[in-house]
């Protein structure tokens, strides 16, 4: 196989990896999202730019992966995770509010 089918073949790996990992800490972990956690193609931008500029990505291959969905979502290639979202829908990360209508 060439470079080019390397890469992409390493390219597809990643991408379906992202669909299947969820964020195993913090506030999209499974203690606030359960039972696994929110998946990492649903965590917000600005979520997954704190980790960019405060405190660093995770060590590790979560810390990677993470890594290629923030720069996903900053390039605006990020459509591709609507294939997962077809799949599975897109995760709700705010609580549903509590309409009332009672004028009296």
């Amino acid at each position: 196989m060439d470079s080019a089918g390397d890469l992409a073949a390493q390219m597809a790996a990643d991408l379906a990896e992202i669909g299947r990992t969820r964020m195993p800490f913090g506030k999209f972990g499974p203690e606030h999202f359960p039972p696994h956690g929110v998946p990492i193609y649903d965590l917000p931008a600005e979520y997954l730019m704190w980790f960019a500029n405060k405190a660093g990505f995770p060590k590790g291959r979560l810390g990677k992966l993470l890594q290629m969905v923030y720069q996903m979502k900053v390039d605006g290639s990020d459509m591709v995770f609507e294939v997962f979202r077809r799949k599975s829908g897109k995760t709700e990360l705010r609580q549903p509010r509590k309409r009332s209508f009672d004028f009296g």
